[in-house]
């Protein structure tokens, strides 16, 4: 990474872009300076106090801009948005600027504290509370509405001025990364043992296990008068919870029975597709009706890929619209109005065979036509187009740049450029959204059809290696989120797997097999099947209560630090008090002192 020498107002330092921020070409000079001027003011003036820089100082109204703060600038931030490091004595704190020489690896001006990642971090949250405080309009555009409180960024994104901001790739960790990633087959490197404590184990080493989300900054999306957080004292946009409770329950909801109503409509045309394709097949009993049977399934396939995709979208817009103020909020809003809508559209046909029709042979079919084609779909869409249109997209920049490899260290300008082309990475939604459906395919009807799990197995293999790729070479490289765990989505598959164990029992119990075994009394085949069912769930939260999700010695670290901190925490009051106190004797020595020289 290039760094270009520069001086701030309080010392020395060499700037170092991590941000690109590319603006519209039609975007007014008056806006390009009322942006700059606003990301460089300082805090209390309501600016971020960053440095920026065009990518070409000689090139006139250029529209593409370098990002990148001071080391104090960072280190401020960085206590600001509670991010934790190592302590000295080995331990993980949240990060105090007035006591940085305490932590572990701390030196003025040691980019290694922070890593790369974290100062992105940080330049993007200070971007994204950047907001309007008596603006009424974006300079230069008189229909981009401005309000105080209200994201300058988000207006800019949804005006069209502001086309992507994405951080830069350190191509010396990339190509490390790349080696690990996709160019070596190690499946034993995936975390796949106790993954919950391993998780744990990593989330404290990264300092995300402690950071406390109910101090988490508003999401950019959210809007409204800006005001004063009673908790922090800080001024923030503020929103009315019953207003956003009403668009939920009136709008939000509706919609959600609206769709999973077409979901279970178009499932009745699949069975009446099926009911079709059967009777065919019973009257010219041929090769083309056999391979008809499963044309059906196939189609369903395909639409329930669809429905989900477009379903999402809608979903995205409406939780953007209820204006949560968190974006862990957001997110779990998102995902359970997502996760109830593709459980019905993927699974309820599959449960209407098993339990109604009770038809193992079409439960089979559906089943292996649906996953398959699911499968298929996604691998078409993540690996084989991604791929085509990396080596597309690869001939077209080495011809561009002159270039033989694009691994090759470049000028700055160039790997801005050429990070430019590069894809935008959406997020992680899409990838668990993929495995919550994999899952329950392979899970919930595990009994019925066993190979399911063979092929989800070989899919996820292909998977890590494709993914890897994309990360590396077809993707902007992705801001650091901090995260303790996977959230909501945990829940989910644990959601499922509990449904599964009692489908799997039900359908076990519904076997000709068992069913001989009780031909004369159902009730005895009912309570046992119940029985078993209570049993291995049973065994299952036995399982989950007796072995922790945090190893011990994590524990005993989050304790300590815990301990820390409200021990540094009396300390402080204790130091305010003294010198509150120190105060008010100096007061009253001056005092006594005045009225003996009245006196005198």
């Amino acid at each position: 990474m290039k760094r270009i020498s520069s001086v701030s107002e309080d010392t020395e330092f060499t700037f170092n872009p991590l941000i690109v921020l590319e603006l519209a070409k039609k975007t007014q000079n008056e806006t390009i300076e009322w942006l700059t001027q606003r990301i460089k003011e300082r805090k209390h003036l309501g600016g971020a106090h960053l440095k920026i820089k065009p990518l070409d100082a000689h090139t006139k109204n250029s529209q593409i801009f370098l990002i990148g703060a001071s080391w104090r600038r960072l280190l401020v931030g960085a206590e600001a948005l509670g991010l934790v490091k190592e302590y000295q004595d080995g331990s993980m704190r949240a990060f105090i600027y007035q006591n940085k020489e305490d932590y572990k690896y701390f030196s003025d001006n040691n980019d290694d504290f922070l890593t790369m990642a974290e100062q992105q971090y940080i330049i993007k949250r200070e971007l994204e509370n950047l907001r309007a405080i008596n603006e009424t309009m974006v300079p230069g555009y008189p229909q981009a509405k401005l309000y105080p409180g209200k994201s300058i960024i988000r207006r800019l994104q949804t005006s069209g001025l502001l086309l992507q901001i994405y951080p830069l790739h350190n191509k010396t960790e990339l190509k490390k990364l790349g080696t690990i990633w996709y160019k070596r087959l190690q499946v034993a490197l995936q975390p796949l043992k106790v993954w919950k404590r391993w998780c744990a184990k990593l989330s404290y080493q990264w300092g995300t296990l402690l950071m406390k989300r109910q101090f988490e900054e508003p999401r950019p999306g959210f809007h409204g008068k800006l005001g004063l957080n009673p908790v922090t004292g800080r001024k923030e946009p503020t929103y009315p919870t019953y207003k956003r409770q009403l668009r939920i329950y009136l709008i939000s909801v509706p919609f959600v029975c609206l769709s999973l109503y077409i979901s279970l409509f178009v499932m009745m045309i699949y069975f009446q597709m099926e009911a079709l394709a059967l009777a065919y097949s019973k009257e010219d009993q041929s090769f083309f009706s056999s391979i008809l049977l499963y044309c059906p399934s196939i189609i369903y396939g395909v639409v329930i890929e669809i429905m989900n995709r477009l379903y999402k979208y809608a979903a995205e817009w409406l939780t953007s619209w209820e204006n949560h103020r968190l974006e862990s909020s957001y997110q779990n809003h998102l995902i359970l109005k997502v996760l109830v809508f593709n459980f019905i559209n993927c699974f309820a046909s599959l449960f209407y065979i098993a339990f109604i029709l009770q038809d193992m042979k079409l439960l089979r079919q559906s089943l292996a036509a649906l996953l398959i084609t699911s499968q298929i779909l996604n691998q078409f869409v993540e690996s084989v187009l991604p791929y085509w249109l990396q080596k597309r997209r690869n001939r077209i920049l080495k011809k561009k740049f002159h270039i033989s490899s694009l691994e090759k260290e470049l000028p700055l300008v160039d790997q801005v450029k050429l990070e430019r082309e590069m894809d935008k990475y959406l997020g992680t939604f899409d990838d668990y959204l993929e495995l919550f459906q994999q899952f329950g395919f392979v899970s919930l009807f595990s009994c019925v059809y066993p190979l399911a799990a063979i092929l989800a197995v070989l899919n996820n293999i292909t998977e890590v290696y494709t993914d890897g790729l994309k990360m590396c070479c077809v993707f902007q490289r992705p801001f650091f989120e901090p995260v303790s765990d996977i959230g909501v989505w945990l829940l989910a598959f644990e959601t499922m797997g509990i449904i599964s164990v009692m489908t799997n029992c039900a359908l076990i119990g519904m076997s000709p097999q068992v069913k001989r075994l009780f031909q004369r009394n159902d009730v005895e085949l009912v309570l046992l099947v119940l029985a078993i069912e209570h049993v291995l769930l049973a065994l299952k939260f036995i399982l989950a209560f007796a072995i922790s999700d945090v190893p011990s010695d994590i524990r005993t670290k989050v304790a300590r630090m815990e301990f820390e901190s409200l021990k540094a925490l009396k300390q402080k009051q204790m130091k305010e008090a003294d010198e509150s106190m120190a105060k008010e004797e100096q007061l009253d020595e001056t005092k006594r002192e005045q009225e003996e020289k009245k006196k005198i």
